[in-house]
């Protein structure tokens, strides 16, 4: 069962870890490129204080954002600011969102995403979460998947996994984590069983398009090919 108030805790601690790592980096490191390509560390910090602000939309009953363009037109327009602007509106960012998920409502109720997605609005902190995780990580700052709490770990890989279920272009796939079955994913392509082991962290990586599956071991055939999130 979703516990949206723990992961709203656990945003939070997440976020103070961001905070502290963004606010060692000068100007020069926020301009160099991040692991997300064709984006430097601001892209990278524009895009989670925008996706702050889009998930109280969100959670306001508004649309997430007003277009696709408009979106990337923001991002690219706050990536080049100073440390000191770019640590503000992601503190500031946060805070807002934080205020609006504070409002009694009814987490049970649907609400719309980008692109015509749905979701419980109970999973939108855990949403958020995976933004601001899998991101400090793609600043390239210190911060690896090796870092990242076991919990969140165990169920990012659930929830991806759960994005490629009955998918057609992916073989049935079982997943191994640290000797430990995790799930059964895919199915729609002819082929397989193929089980893929590996640690948690590598499986997090393969599933998320951050690393190759190189540190993977696959019985039953090749390493699937996954589709872009």
């Amino acid at each position: 069962m979703i516990d949206h108030a723990r992961d709203l805790d656990a945003v939070r601690e997440a976020t103070d870890r961001l905070l502290s790592a963004t606010g060692k980096l000068d100007a020069a490191a926020l301009a160099q490129p991040s692991r997300l390509p064709g984006w430097s560390r601001g892209h990278v910090l524009a895009h989670l204080s925008r996706n702050a602000d889009a998930l109280v939309n969100v959670l306001q009953g508004r649309p997430m954002y007003a277009d696709s363009e408009t979106r990337d037109r923001d991002i690219e327009r706050d990536a080049p600011r100073p440390p000191a602007e770019q640590l503000a509106d992601l503190a500031g960012s946060a805070d807002r969102l934080g205020a609006a998920a504070a409002v009694p409502a009814d987490w049970s109720r649907t609400v719309t995403l980008r692109n015509g997605v749905t979701d419980s609005a109970a999973r939108i902190p855990f949403r958020r979460r995976v933004e601001v995780e899998l991101h400090h990580v793609d600043l390239g700052v210190g911060y690896e998947l090796e870092d990242l709490p076991e919990d969140f770990v165990s169920r990012e890989i659930d929830f991806l996994a759960e994005r490629f279920d009955g998918h057609p272009d992916v073989v049935s796939t079982r997943m191994t984590a640290d000797g430990d079955p995790v799930r059964t994913t895919g199915g729609g392509a002819e082929g397989g069983p193929v089980t893929v082991r590996g640690t948690a962290p590598e499986l997090l990586g393969w599933l998320s398009g951050r690393r190759d599956g190189s540190a993977l071991t696959v019985e039953g055939g090749p390493l699937p090919v996954l589709p872009p999130l």
